[in-house]
């Protein structure tokens, strides 16, 4: 099929995917560069000490966030998009994203404020452990008010404003929040308080920025005949979220509670470098959920069967240079943490396995999410979380290290296996062809020219050709192979639209004499 062939509404879908799986790269790119200096200014302004007291309430309140929805967001992704010329509905499933927000979020705040001194008696036994993590409590509720404020923008195919909520503005509010806390001479509990004034007009303001950006404003009457679909799909999701917070922690977890604390460090700096081979999915995925709701919602069926091969393709091609360059460089890149560091390659390359099998099925549990298959998408995400601890536990107390990374790369491939078997089963959608096996080729091809650069050169010099060349490797054998009419299309329509809008920026600013 020819560029010019590709129907106007497959066209539009995956221009709204990609240009959104772009923004979204630069915004987590951002947001880990704000992360990184705000946990570096903490742990330098507060000690080792203080700050362990800091960092642990603070896992525990990450905790909550992932719960305080209640699938709420997922379920806006499904609905927002589905119920487009209804301005009403969609009013009805907002007012109901922001209600049971506030409900469990006050729910879990209470329950942590309530219990803050049981569960510094039982852990790290600091005096200004029980503030803080009181202070976080109210925290767990704004922080989920600002997620139903990027979901909106998110289900409405803003990019844009979901990354400036979620992935620039609130972790601004951190940093700033720090230093200002640190500056004036606040100690832990002094940072809580930032924060917590700091996510509160954060949560404030976005309010009336969504409704103003969207149109769609909440509506409170007629929410119990909204009520039942709503929650027949969030509640499903809200126990998948409870699950994958299970099975994200526990190969975390049974290193430290059968190692040793040193292998913990290790395997944690691993999970570092393998959540930047993540990104691509994770980017695609920015968009894709409401796109593949409005399609299935019109019975476009062949139209969203395209697209999510067309995506995943993409994917497969953005993910495997960033797999190849951890998997020749991986052993160099950990030594910058420490010489000790380097016992996680094994693990690592172990771990990209399960990524790249990941990536290679693409959005498979959302696409399970916006066609109603919610149910089959908590079952899974529960079996994931048990097969996980279960081949883990296995797994390290047979193979050390190497153990925790294979028992969750076989649970990610079982899980995203069968979920891809579903969806051709339930929906008929199946993303493969043999275009596929083009960037996997191009791929085992810069595997090995980077090695015999890294064989033959060494230091920084060598790293630096190696990745000059292997970039040329992938890109040259990909041309060789045939780029995809699809993929031409993407890459050459939105290059041109950010060549034009530099140039435009560029002419505005220096006007002619």
């Amino acid at each position: 099929m020819a560029i010019d062939d590709i129907p106007d509404d497959e066209r539009e879908s995956l221009l709204t995917i990609a240009h959104g799986a772009v923004i979204t790269s630069g915004g987590q790119s951002l947001q880990r560069a704000l992360t990184t200096a705000t946990e570096y200014a903490l742990a330098q302004g507060l000690g080792p000490v203080v700050y362990g007291v800091y960092a642990f309430a603070w896992r525990v309140a990450q905790l909550l966030f992932r719960l305080v929805n209640f699938g709420s967001v997922g379920t806006l992704q499904r609905y927002l998009a589905a119920y487009d010329d209804e301005p009403d509905r969609q009013g009805r499933v907002v007012a109901l994203a922001y209600l049971t927000t506030v409900v469990v979020g006050l729910v879990l705040a209470g329950g942590l404020f309530l219990g803050g001194d049981w569960l510094n008696r039982v852990t790290v036994s600091h005096i200004d452990f029980p503030p803080t993590v009181r202070l976080f409590a109210a925290l767990v509720v704004l922080v989920g008010l600002v997620n139903i404020h990027a979901g909106v923008l998110r289900a409405t195919q803003s990019a844009r404003g979901e990354v400036l909520f979620n992935r620039v503005l609130r972790p601004a509010v951190r940093l700033v929040g720090a230093l200002g806390a640190l500056l004036l001479g606040y100690s832990v509990v002094g940072v809580a308080g930032a924060f917590v004034l700091g996510m509160a007009g954060l949560a404030l303001v976005g309010f009336p920025v969504v409704v103003s950006a969207t149109g769609i404003r909440p509506l409170l009457s007629g929410l119990r005949s909204e009520a039942r679909r709503f929650y027949n799909h969030s509640g499903p999701i809200a126990l998948s979220s409870l699950g994958k917070v299970f099975q994200n922690r526990v190969d975390v977890m049974l290193v430290g509670f059968l190692l040793t604390a040193s292998a913990a460090g290790v395997y944690n700096v691993v999970l570092v470098l393998v959540s930047l081979a993540w990104i691509p999915l994770l980017s695609f995925n920015m968009l894709l959920p409401p796109v593949a709701s409005g399609l299935y919602a019109d019975d476009e069926m062949a139209t969203l069967n395209a697209v999510y091969s067309a995506v995943t393709r993409l994917i497969v091609t953005t993910v495997v240079p960033i797999l190849v360059v951890l998997f020749v460089y991986g052993r160099a890149i950990l030594s910058v943490f420490g010489p000790s560091f380097t016992a996680g390659y094994v693990p690592l390359v172990v771990y990209l396995g399960g990524v790249l099998v990941g990536s290679a099925v693409g959005a498979t549990g959302w696409l399970l999410m916006m066609t109603d298959h919610q149910y089959a998408r908590m079952a899974l995400d529960w079996l994931l979380a048990v097969l996980n601890t279960l081949l883990t536990f296995a797994f390290v107390r047979e193979f050390g290290l190497v153990g925790a990374a294979l028992g969750t790369a076989v649970a990610i491939a079982v899980q995203n296996g069968i979920q891809v078997v579903l969806l051709r089963r339930f929906e008929g959608l199946w993303p493969f062809d043999a275009t596929f096996l083009k960037p996997l080729g191009a791929g085992a091809a810069t595997v090995v020219v980077m090695l015999l650069v890294r064989e033959g050169l060494a230091g920084v010099g060598g790293v630096a050709v190696g990745l000059g060349l292997g970039a040329l490797t992938y890109v040259g054998t990909l041309l060789l192979l045939g780029v995809n009419d699809r993929d031409r299309l993407v890459v050459g329509t939105l290059a041109a639209r950010y060549r034009h809008g530099i140039t435009a920026t560029v002419t505005d600013h220096n006007p002619r004499e």
